[in-house]
């Protein structure tokens, strides 16, 4: 029985304090990185990464530069682990964007959200199952995806001048890339740009930044182009996004996120 009884969020967080759970918890990590560390072995965790925590293991999660992330609590996911694992590749977000939308109908639907919750978690699980079975990718691939999470803040990042200091042809390595992940490695750069954006928009914290400000803390150079970007992927400029999810509290106090 796949079944969501709990859904939380951390915004900007260092350290969580050792606990454990007596159901299933699946924590994915929406930006930063850090360190899951339990009684016999850790587990090191960046943006994308899923970790799924079986029940009863004591755990803490420590992180220099800080986390967040959205963490969900199972009651028998049909999953194979026995032990603590982390799983990596949500290229397309397809796992992000289940587990934002299980958090949203948590936070905000009561009367609804056992139905659709149970939908979601019969999602992530099928999701988690068909990663499990697809195949390995290769090393340039998995590296590429690797410097765009690691450098997307920099807005002096240069993903064409990164892509060919491979010793790659570089339309091999595009199409390769898309072939294994379904998408190019620019879009994927701008994917993650944009989303992140979205993230800090929502925060409450945010409210004292400007939207060039935020704009270059995720990797534009230029606001305009920001904005425009950001337009065309959401539907909603960023002063409208930012007033619509801090407009809308949820029932622990944290800002509703859209489905993004």
């Amino acid at each position: 029985m796949n079944q969501i009884i709990y859904a939380g969020k951390h915004l900007l967080t260092y350290s969580v304090s050792r606990h454990a759970h007596s159901n299933w918890e699946m924590i994915y990590c929406t930006s930063g990185e850090g360190h899951l560390l339990f009684d016999d072995c850790s587990l090191s965790y960046q943006e994308g990464d899923l970790v799924i925590i079986p029940p009863l293991f004591f755990h803490r999660n420590e992180s220099d530069a800080g986390f967040t992330n959205i963490h969900l609590n199972f009651v028998e996911p049909q999953l194979p682990f026995r032990e603590p694992v982390i799983l990596h590749g949500d290229a397309n977000h397809f796992l992000r964007e289940a587990f934002q939308a299980a958090f949203f109908v948590f936070s905000s639907d009561p009367g609804r959200s056992s139905q659709l919750l149970n939908a979601y978690a019969n999602l992530i699980v099928s999701l988690i199952l068909a990663g499990l079975d697809a195949p390995a990718r290769t090393p340039v691939v998995e590296e590429i995806e690797s410097c765009i999470i690691r450098s997307y803040p920099d807005e002096n990042f240069e993903l064409d001048r990164y892509l060919q200091s491979l010793p790659f042809n570089y339309d091999y390595l595009r199409k390769l890339f898309k072939r294994e992940t379904g998408t190019t490695p620019h879009q994927l750069l701008s994917d993650t740009r944009l989303q992140a954006a979205a993230e800090r928009l929502g925060y409450a914290d945010s409210k004292g930044s400007s939207i060039s400000e935020i704009a270059h803390l995720c990797g534009f150079r230029e606001p305009l182009y920001f904005s425009r970007m950001f337009k065309k992927k959401y539907g909603l400029s960023p002063s409208q996004f930012q007033s619509r999810q801090q407009a809308e509290p949820s029932a622990d106090g944290e800002s509703l996120k859209i489905r993004l």
